[in-house]
């Protein structure tokens, strides 16, 4: 009997071990889109700061958060290229 315990000990380590690589991807995913929000945010909020000297000022809103959360810095980019086009 114990050594069967000890199997299933092992058994039920290597399942968690297991699930808990599975769950841990997407945790890894939406905290990096987290961060990169936050840290689009506050470029945007910058480069309204600056921008506030030269009539320029972009929406902090859903779309730009969005926007530079997914893409990051390139994204942050962009919205200032479109609003720079519009």
């Amino acid at each position: 009997m114990g050594n069967y315990a000890f199997l299933v000990y092992i058994g039920c380590i290597i399942m968690i071990i297991i699930i808990g690589k599975i769950f841990i991807v997407p945790f890894k995913k939406i905290f990096k889109l987290i961060f990169n929000s936050i840290m689009g945010g506050v470029l945007i909020y910058i480069i309204n700061i600056i921008g506030s000297n030269f009539n320029f000022h972009i929406g902090i809103n859903w779309g730009t958060i969005l926007c530079s959360g997914i893409l990051g810095i390139p994204g942050v980019i962009l919205i200032v290229l479109l609003k720079l086009f519009q």
